[in-house]
């Protein structure tokens, strides 16, 4: 029964890098693909920990889950740190957002 709950872990997981992949091909925007690599990076990994900690639980390996997790907690952290950092860049650098019905940023940044 575990095994079931690992297998769709695993395959939410891939799901979410396979969206996010399709994500970065079909957006036009930098901002909409930093958010598609940033949903893939962030929840298909988690998903994928995940399975690999309930993996490591079932066969009791108390220090392959406790990596699992440690790589769970450095994914979310660096993944919404990055992501900002790219952003802001990118603004920075000049580029708009193609779809922006108010541009509060703009007025702050001044």
């Amino acid at each position: 029964m575990i095994e079931l709950l690992i297998y769709a872990m695993l395959f939410i997981g891939i799901t979410f890098h396979i969206l996010g992949a399709l994500g970065l091909h079909r957006f036009s925007d930098v901002y909409m693909r930093l958010h598609a690599s940033t949903l893939c990076t962030t929840f298909g990994t988690i998903f994928i920990a995940l399975s690999a900690i309930t993996y490591a639980i079932m066969f009791s390996s108390i220090q392959l889950a406790a990596h699992s997790a440690f790589a769970v907690v450095f994914v979310m952290i660096a993944g919404a740190t990055g992501s900002h950092a790219i952003a802001r860049a990118a603004y920075r650098s000049g580029i708009k957002p193609i779809i922006a019905l108010d541009d509060a940023l703009s007025k702050v940044e001044k």
